[in-house]
């Protein structure tokens, strides 16, 4: 049986679009290092025993499906520097192009959060992240928690909010920051109208292997789901 859950996995992709990449001069190990490196071994994995899970190819430096569609700051929908304040472009796409990213890429991954919501109960938006907060984020050079999970303020109940942390409390085996250093972003905020999310971070320290860490997620969001139906 699978659970009621929808992940969301937005930044594991590594790709590079037709649509820029002429313009793009980051080498293969910028996107790696500006994307959540491990998502796709940690999250992907679970597809089969969850009710859906939504990803893309796109490489997070290219187009954020974590940014709304109007974010045109540096670190918005359409960078002009990595995380890491490295240069995406030799020159900056025009405005037709970004919207043919956004219409292409964007979009549809939202139209397909918003088109699964009804068969899950609970929406989870899975990231890793750096160790340490690097330059462009809002905690530069500070060590992170191995776990955050965030609620944007009102995304998911409390009380969801406080059982799960004691779910992944359980299955990692280590403490778990609340809103911090990450408060939740667009997709969260964006989808609650129509399904309780929550934002869950991990930090790329290898306190577990991404196998393990793979297994632990799972561990605690079955735990959760026990606990729902009780």
């Amino acid at each position: 049986m699978r659970l009621p859950v929808l992940i969301s996995v937005p930044h594991a992709g590594l790709e590079i679009p037709p649509e820029v990449k002429d313009l793009c001069i980051l080498d293969k190990q910028d996107i790696i290092k500006d994307g959540d490196k491990g998502a796709a071994e940690i999250y992907l994995p679970l597809k089969t025993h969850v009710f859906a899970l939504v990803t893309t190819g796109v490489a997070r430096a290219i187009i954020d499906m974590n940014r709304s569609e109007d974010d045109r700051r540096g670190d918005g929908i359409v960078k002009t520097h990595t995380c890491w304040n490295v240069p995406v472009y030799g020159r900056f796409p025009s405005e037709g192009s970004i919207n043919r990213l956004i219409v292409k890429y964007h979009r549809p991954y939202h139209l397909d959060l918003s088109r699964l919501a009804r068969g899950a109960r609970l929406g989870v938006d899975c990231h890793t992240m750096a160790a340490e907060g690097p330059p462009v984020g809002p905690d530069p050079g500070v060590r992170r928690p191995r776990i955050c999970l965030s609620n944007g303020d009102g995304t998911c109940p409390k009380e969801w909010m406080r059982s799960l942390a004691e779910c992944f409390k359980k299955a990692f085996k280590t403490e778990i920051a609340i809103n911090q250093p990450f408060k939740g972003g667009y997709i969260i905020r964006s989808h609650a109208r129509e399904l309780p999310w929550v934002q869950v971070e991990l930090s790329r320290e290898d306190f577990l292997s991404n196998e393990g860490k793979s297994e632990a997620v799972l561990q605690a969001l079955v735990d959760w789901c026990s606990r729902l139906h009780k």
